[in-house]
């Protein structure tokens, strides 16, 4: 029995996705035509594991010091020119006796020309080094 006369329906609230659809496919329409997609190109290496001796003797070192102002020293001895040439002679004297190669170590500070850089590495190509590597800092944790 139904006691209510004349008492009209309430009709049921829906729900239209059509619009919601709409907004979201532009949305990703947008982002998908201002989103750039690159491609970083890396090296992937793995470095090789080997077990020294640790009786075996460390190679001779030739320490070499590029200042943030281009100034070299070599071994705590300042190189007075900037030349490939005069620095080439300095790491010839440099060059200690005896039967193995020496490394050359490059220090240099982050502020200096990368043209200094490059002057020791070619005078140590010119004074026969053919072993160069560069000092790193970690970073403080």
């Amino acid at each position: 029995m139904n006691f209510q006369r004349g008492a009209r329906r309430q009709a049921e609230p829906e729900v239209n996705l059509i619009p919601l659809i709409d907004v979201v496919l532009v949305i990703i329409i947008f982002l998908m035509l201002t989103t750039t997609f690159t491609k970083i190109a890396g090296l992937e290496i793995n470095l090789p594991v080997a077990e020294a001796d640790p009786s075996q003797a460390t190679p001779d070192e030739i320490t070499v010091v590029v200042t943030a102002g281009g100034d070299i020293i070599i071994n705590g001895n300042p190189v007075g020119a900037r030349e490939v040439s005069a620095i080439a002679a300095a790491l010839g004297r440099a060059r200690p006796t005896g039967d193995r190669e020496p490394v050359v170590v490059i220090n240099a500070d982050a502020q200096a020309a990368h043209q200094s850089v490059i002057d020791v590495m070619q005078a140590a190509q010119r004074a026969g080094l053919a072993h160069i590597t560069f000092a790193i800092q970690n970073p403080p944790s």
